[in-house]
């Protein structure tokens, strides 16, 4: 059995940073070379020499990001390897939202699995999930307490059925906003959706590039006014926020964040992270030698494998 590289991915300030293969996972300031695994801004930046991602992804960049070069995106195919030095790498749908991308990489015999953000419940609007096995698992851990549980989307978005009201949902503009019109088309069709001007070309480019089709109409004053109040508007969080003395709407926010539904006239429990027993069942499947921690607290899930194997926060270089 190879053994396992414990600096093979660590933390820097520019972002998770493979001296193996000399590029970076991530990277929030330019590198040379940058993986992108998903296109939200917090894993998605522009200016870097030469990056690698999904062809969706650079279209969600390409609507946020004016100036590109063409010759700085590397476009990757779902399931196809490559090679950056000696290190083979194939990106995997995340589940996470359209585009996104697990990267795992093999060195030496040993296969890493950087999973990015992801999710194992069911989304129409995006590719689903596929688990593979790696033996090193470096995983979110966003909501990594087993008090933490995610309720079935459909429920939550069947909250939103019968109320006398228009209604103003706040969520955040990529990815979110595309599944909740899906959920609100499919099980609310009474509904009519408006979004936000800032969340119609990204809509756009979900129908362009994705396999579901969404039914909503840009946003104005009058259509949320006039007719009947079976109207969902979807905002974007700083003009949800700007809008805290909004009368004659119901409001509600759409996260698995507790603190984001303090306030609303509705709790509205839709994440598009795992929560702990999907994280559990993921490790199931994945069967990892190891699990590297990132985004979050992974002290739970040491606590929970200890014993096992090695559960630890990723290395900082």
């Amino acid at each position: 059995m190879s053994e396992i590289l414990e600096d093979f991915l660590v933390r820097k300030h520019e972002g998770y940073y493979c001296r193996y293969g000399q590029f970076y996972i991530d990277a929030l300031s330019p590198v040379a070379v940058n993986l992108i695994s998903h296109a939200h801004g917090d894993h998605a930046t522009a200016g870097h020499r030469l990056m690698y991602a999904t062809d969706v992804t650079f279209a969600f960049m390409k609507n946020k990001f004016s100036k590109m070069p063409e010759s700085s995106m590397q476009k990757v195919v779902f399931g196809e390897s490559f090679r950056i030095g000696e290190v083979e790498i194939v990106f995997i749908p995340a589940g996470h939202i359209l585009g996104s991308a697990q990267i795992s990489m093999t060195y030496e015999g040993v296969t890493y699995l950087y999973t990015g953000d992801y999710k194992l419940q069911e989304d129409p609007t995006c590719e689903p999930i596929e688990i593979v096995q790696a033996d090193v698992l470096i995983t979110e851990s966003t909501f990594a307490r087993p008090e933490i549980a995610h309720p079935a989307p459909v429920a939550e978005i069947l909250k939103l059925k019968d109320r006398p009201f228009n209604i103003m949902l706040g969520c955040y503009t990529l990815g979110k906003a595309q599944r909740l019109t899906a959920l609100i088309n499919m099980y609310l069709p009474e509904r009519e959706v408006l979004v936000n001007h800032k969340m119609h070309p990204v809509h756009r480019i979900y129908e362009q590039y994705g396999n579901c089709k969404l039914r909503y109409t840009l946003y104005n004053r009058k259509a949320m006014k006039d007719g009947l109040s079976n109207k969902i508007y979807l905002v974007p969080p700083l003009t949800f926020n700007s809008y805290f003395r909004a009368t004659n709407v119901l409001k509600a926010f759409a996260s698995g964040w507790e603190r984001l539904q303090r306030q609303n006239d509705i709790e509205l429990y839709i994440s598009d992270h795992v929560d702990w027993e999907d994280i559990l069942h993921f490790v199931s499947q994945v069967k990892p030698r190891q699990i590297w921690t990132i985004h979050g607290d992974g002290r739970a899930l040491q606590k929970h494998f200890d014993g096992q194997f090695v559960v630890r926060d990723i290395l900082s270089a």
